[in-house]
Formats: structure tokens, sequence, C-alpha cells
């Protein structure tokens, strides 16, 4: 088996296991709080223990990096209780396709902190994914579950987006594995004296769940993830990954048995094409930017 070989196989299955990730928040019946605690705190140890047998280095080079990865792992807090609530009150379709609007975010930001030109293509692409929202959302009611289910999807969006820029901005010289354990160790320690508060009461199954989802949907991902990168190009990567959506979908319909609408399909169809024709044209750089090593959102 060549190494591109190897690369596709090991992209596609870090892709379909982060198309599983959605669904623990159908699976889970507690507080999206407890969700993100639970499993940014068993992907922190995982993480941990990777790296100590890879023998790669916990310290930082500059002092302001702690200060700064803190920060980012507080916009990442809030990214993953978005995300999580907008999958318990609407539906996995609707949360993952919201969230997919990312880019859009990411095209208008971007420009602003590196006093980049904005470019047209990347504009119509932006459109283009925002109508593919319009239809994801069967009826605008701010009092409707599915209307704020798409609403904190765009949260999730929106709060990644800024991971994406502010990772892009000030990190470069650290490996994916590093700023990812940081990102999952910050999160936990955030959300560590809102759980002594909050004093869930969390069942052994919950907490085999949790385990689950931190260890192998996201830590054992992430590092499967990053070894793609090593024999394929960005490009793509971000064509396979472009297919998590799709995944999610499917495994909501089959093991929570949420069948999306017509018009929730025709949505998801908009926003995963307008994805793919940013990809293949190479005139986008929101999509690379999604799989910059700075960058493992699940």
């Amino acid at each position: 088996m060549n190494n591109k070989v190897k690369g596709l196989i090991e992209i596609h299955i870090a892709t379909f296991l982060f198309g599983f990730a959605a669904l623990f928040g159908k699976f889970l019946a507690i507080s999206p709080v407890v969700i993100v605690f639970g499993r940014t705190l068993f992907a922190a140890i995982t993480l941990g223990i990777i790296l100590l047998f890879s023998k790669e280095s916990f310290k930082l080079r500059l002092g302001k990096d702690y200060l700064f990865l803190f920060l980012i792992g507080s916009i990442y807090v809030l990214h993953w209780l978005a995300f999580f609530q907008s999958v318990q009150i609407s539906s996995v379709a609707i949360c993952v396709l919201t969230f997919s609007t990312f880019p859009i975010f990411v095209t208008f930001l971007e420009p602003y902190f590196f006093r980049e030109k904005i470019k047209t293509f990347d504009i119509i692409i932006a459109f283009i994914t925002l109508f593919g929202v319009v239809l994801v959302i069967p009826k605008f009611e701010i009092t409707n579950n599915l209307t704020q289910g798409a609403l904190w999807g765009l949260a999730a969006g929106i709060s990644f987006a800024v991971l994406i820029i502010a990772n892009k901005k000030n990190i470069q010289e650290y490996s994916s594995l590093i700023i990812c354990f940081y990102q999952n160790l910050t999160c936990a320690v955030i959300l560590m004296p809102f759980i002594i508060y909050l004093k869930p009461v969390i069942s052994f199954n919950d907490i085999i769940l949790l385990i689950l989802l931190g260890v192998l949907f996201t830590a054992i991902t992430q590092v499967i993830y990053i070894r793609s990168l090593t024999n394929i190009t960005a490009q793509l990567a971000s064509i396979v990954i472009s297919l998590e959506p799709v995944y999610a979908i499917i495994f909501a319909c089959i093991f929570v048995n949420e069948i999306p609408t017509i018009r929730t399909v025709i949505g998801g169809f908009t926003i995963v094409g307008a994805i793919f024709i940013a990809t293949f044209t190479f005139k986008s750089k929101v999509i690379q930017s999604k799989h910059s090593k700075a960058n493992l959102e699940y």
C-alpha cells in the first residue's frame, strides 16, 4: 500500500468518525456544559498520553503563548457549547449544516486581520452558502426550536471562524497535537467550576459515552487526521472532510431516526456543493483554513 492510498484511507476514517460525534448530543440527555467538559477532559488526557509517548515537549516557547492558548480555549468552550446546544434543541442535520457555514465568516474576517482583499469569488460562495442556510431552516420563527437550533449552529460556526483566524494569526510554530492538547485542557479547566456548581447527576452509561466521545471520536480521530495530512495534499483533505455533514446526517437517520426534509436536503446539498466548488477551483483560502494544522475541530 503506497503512502497516498494510506493517507486517503486515514482521512476517510477520520471524516467518518468526525461525522459520528454530533450524535452524542442526542445519545446524552445531559447539559451541553457536562458534555463539553467530559469530551475535552478525556480528550486532553488521551492527547497528553500520546504526547508523552511521542516524547514531544509540553513546554511552549514564550510565556505569552500560554495566555494566548487560554484565550483560544475560551473560544473553544463557546464553540462546543453552541454546537451541542444546537444538536439537542433541533436536529443533527440542522446543527452540522449551519455550523458548516463557518467559511462565510472566515471570508469576511480574514481580510480584516490579514489586510487581504475580499475576492468576488469568495463573496459569491458566501451567498450561495447563505442561501443553503435559508433552505435548511424550515420556518424562521425565533420561538421555534428548529430556528433556535440553526442560530446556535451559526454561533458555533462564527466561534469556529474566530478560532481559525486566531490560530492562524498567532500560532505558527507548534504542532497540531500540542495546540489540540492545550485547547482541550483549557476548555476542561474553564468548565470545571461550572461542573462543581451544577453538581450534575451523571449515570455510568453517560460516563462511558463521554469517554468514548473524548477518546475515540475526539483525540484518536485528531491523531488519524494529522497522520493523513503527511501523505495527501490539503486540498484533497478538504474535499474528503467536506463529507462530514453528509456522514452525520446519514448516521442520524440510522441511529436516532432523524429523517431530514426535502428542503433541508436541498439546503445541505447547496452548502456542501459550495464548499466543493471553492475547493476544486483553488481560489478559496477559506476551506484550506479549516484544515490548517492549528485547527482540528473535533
